[in-house]
């Protein structure tokens, strides 16, 4: 029942970020203020650090079911505000408060992966969760697209409203099912922290989106202050330099974000505005990711403890980086426009082949009752990768619209920016374990086989006693 309820629950997240995703052109149309189309989906992804941080703490001293029950009535309120908005600037703030309910459902899936199934089985189970994007992935774009042409782009939100009160109801029950930690965490609130980092985050675009020099310079340096600041007080030690471990495992969930979805927001816009297709083809290029990052998801179950998360995550950005090469190509007059379906497919590939090796490794380096912190740094850098890439691409966007250039230049920008953070992707992914603790470390992984030139299972535990007293305040100095 659980996992049927996990699966519900990122049914009901795909369903949103797909219908969105695919209608926005439509809104932007309708409401105008094309400057503030990235801001639509940071405003989001900034609301959702919030959530994070909250659910994730709350995860740790209370049963899980309460941030979720929060979590699901915040985001209703935030669709219904959504569907009714009359300007482009209300909508960005229903944005912001709908991704702070929305912020809760990710965290509590993965507190509830981390405490009750065993280690072998999380990798199937994320896999599963994101086979749970199949059936939105296939229809969510079409009947968005449909829906938006028929009825109007408000009913893309006001229309979901009823999903998400019956999938909310029924993962409650399994929710509910989860006890709280055996000893509480102990510690301050992070809220003002996780305040803090969207603030900073959104001080920080406000600042690259700045027409003018004296307020882009000292509204970009304050804003990176304030987010820097707060960041690493919310993630383990050494996270921003990608410190061998945990701290790098968090780091690249960030950058694969920033890489994968600074693209995948502007692909609906760049096939519709520069090559001149419908809603409904741009969605077929979303369908498809979502379809091939399912497959992915599958590839890396079966593989990631024999081959270990190191070499799925590099093959994964190299996919990534490949697909939004193409897409680049596809804004080429004369260039098939169906490449730019086969391109964002061989994205979602290299997504899914990256995406869940993170999550596994980073709970298999959590220590026992720590699972809600561990899951918030995750989703924590995982979301703010998402709000800063989208976010740096509607800087783009605006700056090419205020310079009068055509859409193609600034969207080109946009993918180019993508595919060279790709590549620091590849090379960061070697900072990570070539195996996950407990596969063992001789051929293809299989357990039982040793090989001398590589940790113990007794030295991992100590490397992860060590990294986990120095971030949950034991306090151990980093240099330890």
């Amino acid at each position: 029942m659980l996992t049927v309820g996990l699966i519900l629950l990122v049914t009901l997240v795909a369903s949103e970020a797909l219908a969105v995703a695919t209608v926005m052109p439509k809104v932007e149309a309708d409401l105008g203020n094309i400057w503030l189309y990235g801001w639509v989906f940071s405003a989001f992804f900034l609301g959702n650090l919030v959530g994070i941080v909250v659910a994730g703490q709350a995860s740790d001293r209370m049963r899980p079911v309460v941030p979720f029950v929060v979590g699901v009535v915040v985001f209703l309120v935030g669709l219904t505000l959504a569907g009714t908005a009359q300007s482009m600037q209300l909508l960005v703030g229903a944005r912001l408060l709908q991704g702070i309910g929305a912020g809760a459902l990710p965290t509590v899936a993965y507190v509830a992966i981390a405490r009750e199934y065993p280690h072998k089985a999380r990798p199937r189970m994320f896999a599963l969760m994101s086979t749970a994007w199949v059936v939105p992935s296939l229809i969510g774009p079409g009947l968005a697209a449909i829906v938006g042409a028929r009825f109007g782009w408000r009913w893309v939100f006001l229309g979901l409203v009823p999903i998400v009160i019956v999938c909310g109801l029924a993962v409650m029950g399994s929710v509910a099912r989860i006890a709280a930690p055996a000893v509480p965490a102990s510690g301050g609130s992070n809220v003002r922290d996780a305040l803090l980092v969207a603030f900073g985050a959104g001080v920080t675009l406000a600042g690259l989106e700045a027409a003018q020099w004296y307020l882009m310079v000292p509204l970009t340096i304050v804003g990176a202050f304030i987010l820097i600041r707060a960041f690493r007080t919310l993630t383990p030690p050494g996270t921003l330099r990608a410190r061998v471990g945990l701290p790098a495992t968090v780091a690249i969930k960030g950058v694969l974000a920033f890489s994968f979805f600074q693209a995948d927001a502007y692909v609906p816009l760049a096939l519709t505005s520069v090559r001149g297709t419908t809603i409904l083809f741009a969605g077929l290029a979303i369908t498809f990711c979502s379809l091939l990052w399912t497959v992915g998801s599958w590839i890396q179950e079966r593989r990631i403890h024999r081959v270990g998360p190191r070499s799925l995550v590099q093959q994964g950005f190299v996919f990534t980086g490949l697909g939004i090469v193409l897409l680049m190509v596809t804004m080429a007059p004369g260039v098939p426009v169906v490449l730019g379906v086969i391109a964002w497919a061989l994205g979602g590939l290299g997504i899914g082949l990256a995406y869940a090796p993170l999550s596994v490794t980073g709970l298999a380096l959590t220590e026992t009752g720590r699972e809600g912190a561990a899951s918030s740094a995750l989703q924590l850098s995982d979301v703010l990768g998402v709000a800063l890439g989208t976010g740096v691409g509607g800087v783009m966007i605006a700056h090419g619209a205020r310079a009068g250039a055509a859409p193609q230049v600034a969207i080109l920008c946009v993918f180019a920016m993508a595919a060279m953070v790709s590549v620091v992707g590849v090379v960061l992914a070697r900072r990570l374990p070539e195996r996950l603790p407990g596969d063992g470390h001789g051929v293809e992984g299989e357990p039982g086989s040793s090989d001398p030139s590589t940790p113990s299972d007794f030295e991992h535990e100590v490397e992860e006693f060590i990294a986990g007293a120095a971030w949950h305040g034991a306090g151990v100095p980093e240099s330890s």
